[in-house]
């Protein structure tokens, strides 16, 4: 597998990324071993969790693994904290609180470092400072080599990065994980242009819009897909919708013509835009995965993915619109 930079910094990941976020919930240890495996053995390094993930279980469950699959330094820990889902806030960018999170994130990993921390979400109630100081202690303690943020704004993520460049004693941020596919591309408005001036790069969850792009809801709701379960089916009735379906068969007539699976082709279109360094495969098992890993080969027609750009173009007016040298931008 190609590997690739994070953004302007020296960190080296591969163009995909293993997403866990099932892992120690819908996809058992075992489960989780074999899309281990499969990654790594087709030279995947960056494997993406968080604190979260499973109230801790996917990075356990990652830390069992270590060692026992292949040596720590041989992969890249991407790991988040700030997201507080039973606490009296739900996000907490507190330094108190980020800098704990982190601990026990190294405690259920297995190692005394991580490769890539992310705070997970905005926190309006906490000093901006005051979080991005936390980034800086973890750097500087030797628990974490690079940082970043997900799910930030696009001028959050700016003022994040901009405010940490501002000094070199401070860790630059590095990297922002967005929600990022055929179906969501609202971060070209304004985050893909910050990335590409600031020099961070981006991780896309959801690369294949929550599963609709593998073109498995065209005919309903298959009884073991996660819009038939209880906890994730309002996380994917929000693309089951005409504007998505007519985006999945676009995909679909696409696939058709290549020879290969609507998956593929989505993954491939959305590893190849600009500014992308890895989407986040979030296979549920190893079947997924194996087919996620097949789009590692194929490189989209240029054709082709001109005509899926435009078929799921996104409306950019003012004053995004402005920042693109537009002239009938201007009045």
């Amino acid at each position: 597998m190609h590997q690739r930079p994070l953004g302007r910094s020296g960190l080296a990941v591969s163009r995909l990324a293993l997403g866990t976020m099932t892992w120690g919930r819908d996809t058992d240890p075992d489960d989780a071993a074999e899309q281990m495996k499969l990654f790594l053995e087709a030279g995947g390094t960056l494997l993406d969790t968080a604190d979260v993930y499973g109230n801790g279980d996917a990075e356990a469950v990652i830390g069992s693994l270590l060692d026992h699959l292949v040596p720590r330094d041989e992969v890249v820990i991407a790991t988040k904290a700030g997201l507080t889902p039973h606490g009296w806030r739900p996000r907490d960018g507190s330094r108190g609180n980020l800098l704990r999170s982190l601990d026990a994130s190294l405690r259920r990993l297995g190692t005394d470092y991580v490769d890539l921390w992310q705070v997970h979400g905005f926190d309006g109630h906490t000093p901006f400072e005051e979080t991005l100081s936390a980034l800086d202690h973890a750097v500087n303690s030797g628990r974490v080599r690079y940082v970043g943020v997900s799910n930030f704004a696009a001028w959050q993520t700016t003022r994040a990065a901009t405010w940490q460049s501002a000094y070199p004693t401070r860790a630059p941020i590095v990297a922002a994980q967005m929600e990022y596919s055929l179906v969501e591309r609202g971060i070209e408005r304004e985050l893909l242009p910050a990335a590409a001036a600031l020099g961070f790069g981006v991780l896309a969850w959801s690369p294949l819009g929550r599963g609709v792009l593998t073109g498995k809801y065209r005919n309903g709701r298959p009884l073991d897909s996660r819009a038939a379960s209880e906890h994730y089916a309002p996380f994917v009735q929000t693309y089951l919708e005409p504007r998505s379906s007519s985006i999945v068969e676009a995909v679909v007539t696409a696939a058709g013509g290549l020879g290969v699976s609507p998956l593929e082709v989505a993954l491939a279109w959305i590893r190849d835009r600009p500014g992308v360094a890895a989407p986040i495969l979030g296979a549920r098992t190893a079947g997924q995965l194996q087919g996620a890993l097949r789009s590692e080969d194929l490189t989209l027609p240029a054709e082709i993915a001109i005509a899926l750009e435009d078929v799921s173009a996104i409306d950019v007016g003012y004053p995004e619109r402005e920042g693109t040298g537009d002239p009938h931008g201007f009045i």
